[in-house]
């Protein structure tokens, strides 16, 4: 066989195993093609709508009485009578003890006494002075005498009023000795009991009145809080309305019936906690709230527009505390995006930054992704403030 029809031949086979190994290939990438684009996972996502959210702070505080009084005597005594019953309510100008007023009716006798004296000194020594005026005209007496005649007759005017604000002493003295509710409240437990012996503005209390009705509730709140707040209220992200409404959970978890009202905010910021208190004024017609309880209050910070709210579910956090979610771009490719969350609605996060309408979040499928892998959207829901309550 001639030496050229066999290269030819073997020519001819390898051309043939050339074109059946590119056709193998080709079939090969198809069938990956394929079964790349079956092995899209499926994902569920939800579809970012800005909206209005009104922003609520959940806030530890304590209840204070609106009114507390320390009683204490304003005169030295022994106590005769107690005449409360002790966890009573009283009203303001209600007598609570009676101090032993002989030695105070006796000084007030005494003041009265004193002043009739002076009065009658004030009668002759008027009588000397008229005198002595005709004489010095005719030279009959000193300049001296009548100097001294005019000083009687002041110094006697002078005695009466003291006589006079003497008596006035007494009497308040011996009003004292009768001790009085200064407030309408209930009054505590007694300190002293009778025969006690008591002093004019001693230290310790003779018992406390508190009013509770309505009763204040003192909130802290972390200063950088409040400037985050009035920083956006001044970006205009945030408009205040409705901000002085405080709603108030008890110790048990119950929710107090009564709404509150925002009273004040303290200018100075606690230099050992870096906390500012507000104050808080609620009804407590039942005296179901006692002074010093622990509460937790809801308090109106104002309403956010074209804030973006994002399921609970579909935010990560890493070690740090950083937060991220996962996005489908309009390719149908996953990306990830840090976010900056600010605090929870029901059950979805309010993100400050690194969101905005109509991006897609995935919420369900997480597990079976990965950034830049293309997903299959199989549910695409709209995201809402009403789903974020329910």
């Amino acid at each position: 066989m001639p030496r050229h029809f066999l290269s030819v031949k073997k020519l001819m086979l390898i051309s043939l195993l050339t074109l059946n190994m590119a056709a193998c290939q080709s079939s090969d990438s198809q069938d990956t093609q394929q079964n790349t684009q079956q092995a899209a996972p499926k994902v569920d996502v939800v579809s970012l709508i800005p909206q209005t959210v009104t922003i609520k702070t959940e806030l530890p505080a304590r209840t204070v009485a609106f009114r507390q009084a320390e009683v204490r005597p304003q005169v030295n005594g022994i106590i005769q009578n107690r005449l409360f019953e002790e966890g009573a309510d009283v009203k303001a100008g209600q007598q609570l003890y009676q101090i032993d007023e002989a030695p105070f009716q006796a000084a007030l006798q005494m003041a009265k006494a004193e002043l009739a004296r002076a009065r009658a000194n004030i009668q002759s020594t008027k009588a000397r002075a008229e005198r002595f005026r005709g004489l010095i005209d005719n030279k009959a007496i000193s300049q001296q005498d009548y100097d001294d005649a005019q000083a009687a007759y002041l110094q006697a005017q002078a005695e009466v009023s003291v006589a006079q604000a003497n008596i006035q002493t007494a009497e308040i003295n011996l009003r004292y000795t009768k001790v009085n509710a200064p407030i309408d409240g209930r009054i505590g437990r007694s300190t002293m009991t009778e025969g006690a012996l008591v002093t004019a503005q001693q230290e310790s209390p003779l018992t406390t009145i508190t009013q509770t009705d309505p009763i204040y509730v003192d909130i802290s709140q972390a200063s950088k809080e409040v400037l985050r707040l009035r920083r956006q209220l001044l970006s205009g992200r945030v408009s205040e309305e409705d901000t002085a409404q405080v709603k108030l959970t008890l110790e048990d978890g119950s929710t107090y019936q009564h709404q509150g009202e925002l009273q004040f905010s303290e200018v100075n910021v606690n230099e050992d906690t870096g906390s500012l208190v507000m104050r808080a004024k609620f009804p407590n017609p039942d005296g179901l709230l006692l002074p010093g309880m622990y509460v937790k209050t809801e308090i109106n910070e104002g309403t956010m527009p074209d804030a973006i709210l994002v399921p609970h579910k579909a935010v990560m956090f890493s070690r740090e505390g950083t937060a991220s979610v996962m996005l489908v771009n309009d390719d149908n490719i996953v990306e990830q995006r840090p976010i900056a969350v600010r605090h929870s609605i029901g059950h979805k996060w309010l993100v400050s930054d690194g969101l905005s309408g109509g991006e897609k979040v995935v919420v369900e499928g997480l597990q079976k992704i990965a950034v830049d892998s293309a997903v299959e959207i199989e549910i695409d829901t709209e995201n809402s403030l009403q789903q974020a309550q329910e």
